[in-house]
């Protein structure tokens, strides 16, 4: 089956809903939503955390074409931002996922990635965890979930090529601005 590289946001609605709904990942009666926003910030504003706002970032894995030159690539560093809250027994969670730029050509525009299914999945469960513990107050079985996974061979990262850097929140960033922009 030939990779993914389109950005695909079905994929991440019908398996956050198939998650929720056939899985029960959130089973506490409340109502969530999935929706997209592609220019989010990865921090919350004192007023923001006031009205109960909450971000996690997921470093995932996944496949870019670049719209100019068609080229593909794989990269093991695709940070994807999600913001979240309930209040009055509706849930909210606002994804956003940062692109990268083609090393091979001038187009400068950040494609949006591609994923696999069970990369998907990983990331929904991550989260899933994060709400369950920061939102009805769960304790985690695995609070060191984060850590690395076994990582596929990759050419070097880039980083004057992806849109997470140039954000300060791209896990290969040493300075990680992530751990406290998106540990909120």
């Amino acid at each position: 089956m030939p990779v993914s590289t389109e950005w695909a946001p079905a994929l991440w609605r019908d398996t956050f809903d198939e998650m929720l709904n056939d899985d029960n990942e959130l089973d506490y009666g409340d109502q969530w939503t999935l929706n997209f926003n592609y220019s989010q910030a990865d921090s919350v504003t004192k007023e923001e955390k006031k009205r109960g706002w909450k971000v996690y970032c997921h470093n995932a894995h996944g496949n870019f074409e670049c719209a100019s030159c068609s080229k593909t690539w794989f990269s093991a560093r695709i940070v994807v931002l999600f913001r979240y809250r309930l209040q009055n027994g509706r849930g909210t969670v606002i994804m956003r996922p940062f692109g990268q730029t083609c090393r091979s050509c001038s187009n400068d525009q950040f494609q949006r990635p591609g994923f696999p299914e069970d990369e998907v999945e990983m990331a929904f469960e991550k989260l899933f965890s994060k709400i369950r513990k920061n939102c009805y107050g769960e304790e985690s079985d695995n609070e060191d979930d984060d850590s690395p996974r076994q990582e596929k061979l990759t050419k070097p990262h880039e980083s004057s090529l992806c849109e997470a850097c140039m954000a300060g929140i791209c896990s290969q960033n040493k300075n990680k601005k992530a751990v406290s922009g998106c540990a909120n």
